[in-house]
């Protein structure tokens, strides 16, 4: 009768144990299987997606907890779909070997000003210390025009394309060089202006401000938005797309406009992992980027902070062939 006792006390907690482990690798089996089909959904499955670089230490964890507790099968799969996304997370941390040209250096830089609050002055300090010849500016209000003019951001830039607006709508491009607004966007070019960078001796380069409408005020918009940009590259000018993609690498909607003929800044330098987003926090994931046209090279990326901002900024250095 006490051995018969044992076994019905411990056949629950056995129970009670493998199901706290399948409860844990739900949201984990449902991260993995969107990532690896490539479906980006709504908000919330978006919001997953976002973490994927952190699940792969997840599923390393709890895998590696259930086969300590011997729950062979579970600990396997879940060891398995860590793999899987480590495939896809892993080459971010790997720096690529760059196509050999041998035209201009263009240094671009974008920051989003956060409703127009970064401090502009550190914008004019980051622009003359990296010596930027192109600057994207996202969330720029009237405001912030303003305080960039007092600053002397359009003493170095004198070129500029700006839509300023309240909220989060106003975008800008400010330059080095001579500027033609285009529409490169479509629908969307109000908030994602684009403009054709005459560099002199005959090289253009095509520049968007980059900046889809934030997923949790409409998934469905923010796909159309993004959406706007995957011009295959073949199909126009050299361009360059930079700004605060409110996406990460995994998500569907970006990569394909990687597909589209152009390659990561971050990816290529292998700095993919580093992340922009809350800079106002603990920085969690990676949602500002610099897309450069694949017929060029990237030598430099980096990312910088700016007070006042919820965002770091990205700069790029792209060879142009």
């Amino acid at each position: 009768m006490v051995i018969d006792d044992e076994v019905r006390v411990r056949r629950p907690r056995n129970r009670l144990v493998t199901g706290l482990l399948l409860l844990a690798g739900v949201p984990f089996a449902l991260l993995t299987a969107l990532r690896t089909v490539g479906y980006d959904g709504g908000w919330y499955t978006l919001a997953l997606l976002s973490l994927t670089p952190y699940a792969v230490v997840y599923g390393v964890v709890l895998g590696g907890l259930a086969l300590v507790l011997r729950r062979w099968w579970t600990g396997g799969i879940a060891l398995a779909m860590a793999v899987l996304l480590a495939v896809f997370v892993s080459p971010r941390v790997l720096a690529d070997e760059q196509t050999a040209v041998a035209g201009q250096t263009l240094r671009v830089m974008s920051s989003n000003l956060y409703l127009g609050r970064a401090d502009p002055q550190a914008i004019v300090n980051l622009v003359r210390d990296n010596h930027v010849d192109v600057l994207n500016l996202l969330e720029m209000t009237p405001a912030a025009v303003a305080g960039l003019t007092q600053a002397g951001l359009f003493t170095l830039l004198p070129n500029r394309v700006l839509h300023p607006a309240s909220g989060a709508n106003g975008s800008g491009i400010v330059s080095r060089f001579p500027l033609t607004e285009e529409n490169y966007t479509g629908d969307s070019a109000a908030k994602q202006p684009g403009a054709l960078a005459d560099l002199g001796g005959g090289t253009t380069v095509e520049l968007v401000a980059v900046h889809p409408l934030s997923p949790d005020s409409g998934a469905d918009q923010w796909e159309a938005e993004i959406k706007d940009l995957s011009r295959a590259a073949g199909e126009h000018g050299l361009r360059i797309l930079a700004g605060d993609f409110n996406a990460t690498l995994d998500h569907a909607a970006l990569q394909t406009v990687l597909t589209r003929g152009y390659q990561d800044a971050a990816d290529q330098r292998g700095d993919g992992l580093q992340p922009t987003w809350p800079a106002d926090r603990v920085p969690l994931v990676t949602l500002d980027h610099v897309l450069v046209d694949k017929r060029a090279a990237v030598q430099d990326y980096r990312v910088l902070d700016v007070p006042g901002t919820d965002h770091r900024a990205v700069y790029a250095e792209v060879r142009l062939p």
